[in-house]
């Protein structure tokens, strides 16, 4: 990229790149590597042409999250905190990444975007 460029680089991060999470530092610590590293090499390459950014999503329905949906309790508290109403899904994730590769966002660069029903609103 660096040698064509330009390039587009779209990490995944998660919400836990903005808060500490519960009962997960090492992958809350992880996720926030994520988010440190898409701001620090989008300080290095934006001025190559490569445009780096990452997506936070939020409460996703996926295999991963089997355990919380299945808790009622907690459940119940998470749904109580996104605005939406509802868990995410894969095809939440879509639009912003076909905003993120094309040259729609060129000028975007090192952000950190939440995709999370409004969960961080709250």
């Amino acid at each position: 990229m660096i040698k064509k460029g330009s390039g587009k680089i779209i990490n995944i991060a998660s919400m836990l790149s903005f808060f500490g999470g519960y009962t997960v530092p090492a992958y809350a610590a992880s996720k926030g590597g994520v988010a440190q590293l898409t701001k620090a090499l989008a300080n290095e390459w934006a001025g190559k042409g490569i445009n780096i950014n990452a997506l936070a999503p939020g409460y996703m329905d996926t295999e991963m999250n089997v355990a919380l949906i299945n808790d009622p309790g907690r459940n119940s508290e998470i749904l109580n905190r996104i605005p939406a109403g509802r868990w995410g899904t894969p095809e939440d994730m879509k639009g912003i990444l076909v905003l993120l590769a094309s040259e729609s966002s060129n000028y975007l660069n090192g952000a950190i975007i939440p995709v999370d029903g409004g969960y961080l609103n709250r």
